[in-house]
């Protein structure tokens, strides 16, 4: 069988469904015995049920929530307290990227951490440049810089068509969380 090369892939758009795509591409790959750490950017205060159901999968799939939850956005400076949980994140990042221990790699709301300011994309796409060539990495959040779009090797774009918030149903389990 040929070496795997490690593709960059990307999930991006207005519309729902970044994560969930991650999450089936990992589910695949544990079909497969692959080794898959997803680590959350933004998320972290929150129970939600992936994580109530990877556990299921573990030591294959784990997921780890560096975050704390929603962020300042838009036009406002990025808070002290943001700066330094995505800093902490980023730097786990590095070392698991370049642990050799991980088939896959998902940086799920990474988009969103560049978009606000709060990670320089240069580091980033330092980052992607030096990974181990058999790594997937897979990249989530809206806003994808397009210098990331460039570089990768597989992008989507999900688009919002229809949402039920609109018609002020809220977030409901199972669904959304």
């Amino acid at each position: 069988m040929p070496k795997r090369k490690g593709l960059i892939i990307v999930h991006t758009g207005d519309g729902k469904g970044k994560t969930t795509a991650a999450m089936g591409m990992a589910l695949r790959a544990v079909g497969h015995n692959f080794k898959v750490l997803m680590i959350q950017f933004i998320k972290g205060t929150w129970h939600y049920g992936e994580l109530d159901a990877i556990k299921k999968l573990y030591p294959l799939f784990e997921i780890i929530p560096l975050g704390k939850g929603f962020v300042r956005r838009g036009d406002e400076e990025p808070g002290p307290e943001d700066t330094r949980i995505v800093e902490k994140a980023w730097n786990f990042c590095k070392e698991k990227i370049t642990s050799g221990k991980y088939d896959m790699i998902i940086l799920d709301e990474i988009n969103y951490v560049i978009d606000y300011k709060l990670l320089p994309v240069e580091e980033v796409l330092n980052m992607l440049e030096e990974k181990p060539t058999n790594l997937h990495l897979v990249l989530t959040g809206r806003n994808a810089y397009p210098d990331i779009i460039e570089v990768a090797d597989l992008v989507t774009e999900m688009k919002e068509i229809k949402h039920p918030f609109k018609k002020k149903i809220k977030a409901q389990k199972g669904i959304e969380f």
